[in-house]
């Protein structure tokens, strides 16, 4: 019993709540998340298909707009890990939806773990990489159609995107220096 015991400690936590950000912070995170988005967006429109019935903006992008504008300094949203997390997480989503067809479960539950593995292997942990993974799977026909050009676009030009917003934005703070590693 005292593995259960232990076990049921874990759930206690052990750390304090953060403080909450501080204004200024609270204003930038919100700028470069509108900005970020709304980029993203105004390239979809390039894209042949009208901007609303587009994949162009894809979920895992608002979760990388947290992490970019909101978290600027997390070892998860640098550069590196935003666009090559991002990137992998594209290419196995692909292989996994075509090489699974017949069974989605599987290739959703595999799309996720080895994008996830791949992140951490090469040491490119980005979140929101598995939801890219995760909707090449269940993204619909739309996505399925795009095959391996999702991994281009919306995937590499929308995080493309993001970036160059998140080196400025957060670059023209005066308490804010983006990015912290290349």
């Amino acid at each position: 019993m005292n593995w259960l015991a232990a076990y049921a400690k874990k759930f206690r936590g052990g750390k304090r709540v953060p403080t909450k950000a501080a204004t200024r912070e609270v204003l930038w995170s919100a700028i470069g998340g509108v900005l970020g988005i709304l980029a993203v967006y105004e390239i979809g429109k390039f894209e042949t298909l009208p901007v609303l019935d587009s994949s162009f903006l894809i979920g895992s992008f608002g979760a990388s707009a947290i992490l970019l504008y909101g978290a600027p300094s997390s070892h998860f949203a640098q550069p590196r890990n935003v666009v090559v997390g991002h990137t992998l997480s594209a290419i196995v989503g692909v292989s996994c939806a075509l090489l699974f067809s017949e069974f989605p479960a599987i290739a959703a539950a595999l799309a996720v773990s080895v994008s996830l593995a791949i992140m951490l292997a090469t040491n490119c942990v980005h979140p929101p990489g598995g939801a890219t993974a995760l909707t090449a799977v269940i993204g619909g026909e739309q996505i399925h159609a795009m095959q391996y050009w999702y991994v281009i676009s919306p995937i590499l030009i929308g995080v493309l995107t993001m970036l160059v917003v998140a080196l400025l934005v957060n670059n023209l703070s005066r308490h804010r220096r983006y990015p912290e590693f290349w």
